[in-house]
């Protein structure tokens, strides 16, 4: 018998035939009735596969006697409630390090785009606005001071990146990391304080925002902020006033509060950059998201435990 899994919300295709073909695939996404779906196959789903930042809490687990392992399709976890999965006695992976120089990259793409102002640019060509006056000119990557808010595999990989640029570079994080140069501040206040451009690719999750009007008012009218971490790392409403009213100079942004839908306010300025949460998206990367993530599911049935769980949830051979 293959175990039964539960499926939140459509992943690639691929990914979807690779669990086919070892598990039972319950598809909550395609229910017409999912509570009528959740009654029926509740009590024999061993494992949950989320998906596209689909919820999975202890509503869901409730109704899941059975559930062992719930598998996230990314790096970031913050939509699973980790301690309800931790009572309910369920571990929880994710895909790390598969994503990790497809997000730097795009890290980067997105701070040289802000900064050169190149989709402005390319729409300026567009309309045929070339002919009548040159484009103005943009701000530099020059001389910048680049804060790094979050130094983990994919902050480190921003870092790398950057040093190719010859940029002073900085962090925060919730410790001091002593194998790395970069100079540490206690707190984003203070990195915002010491830095021209705040890259944020920290964890998400927190109940507050870690960029709020405080350190956005930190950063200054130089200022540029990235984000390709989580929307909820930032305060949003205070982010569209800063850049409306000058407080920092621009904005480049993956992610936002409530995902696919982005503020009016925020389409209408001229000074940020949007992207519709693109940072792992390619061919290569989301195929070996999805190897990692059924991975992680035939190693755990297969009695040989997760391969890549979350630091909250553990596994020890006793355990598997």
């Amino acid at each position: 018998m293959k175990p039964d899994v539960l499926l939140l919300k459509a992943i690639l295709p691929d990914t979807i035939q690779a669990l086919e073909e070892c598990f039972t695939v319950h598809r909550l996404d395609q229910a017409k009735d999912r509570n009528a779906l959740l009654a029926a196959v509740g009590p024999v789903i061993r494992a949950v596969v989320v998906g596209g930042q689909a919820p999975a809490g202890s509503e869901l687990f409730a109704q899941l006697p059975a559930l062992e392992i719930i598998a996230n399709f990314g790096v970031g976890y913050d939509t699973i409630d980790v301690a309800s999965a931790r009572r309910h006695g369920a571990i929880v992976t994710n895909t790390p390090d598969v994503l990790t120089e497809e997000v730097a990259d795009l890290a980067l793409g997105l701070l040289l785009a802000v900064v050169r102002r190149i989709p402005q640019a390319d729409r300026y060509l567009r309309a045929e606005a070339w002919p009548k006056a040159a484009f103005p000119l943009s701000a530099s990557l020059r001389e910048r001071r680049i804060g790094i808010l979050g130094l983990g595999r994919i902050g480190r990989a921003v870092a790398r990146r950057l040093e190719g640029f010859g940029s002073a570079i900085a962090y925060h994080g919730r410790n001091r990391q002593k194998d790395v140069a970069y100079t540490y501040h206690a707190t984003a206040i203070e990195l915002a304080q010491a830095c021209d451009v705040l890259v944020v690719v920290a964890p998400g999750g927190g109940a507050e925002a870690l960029v709020n009007a405080e350190v956005l008012a930190a950063l200054g009218p130089d200022g540029i902020l990235i984000n390709v971490a989580r929307g909820s790392l930032v305060d949003e409403a205070a982010l569209i006033v800063a850049l409306q009213q000058g407080v920092i100079h621009s904005a480049g942004l993956d992610v936002f509060a409530d995902e696919p839908r982005v503020p009016s306010a925020l389409i209408a300025l001229d000074n940020v950059v949007l992207l519709p949460h693109v940072g792992s998206a390619s061919h290569h990367t989301r195929r070996a998201m999805g190897r990692l993530l059924v991975d992680n599911l035939v190693s755990w049935f297969a009695g040989r435990g997760p391969v890549t769980p979350v630091s909250e949830t553990p596994w020890l051979p006793s355990a598997g």
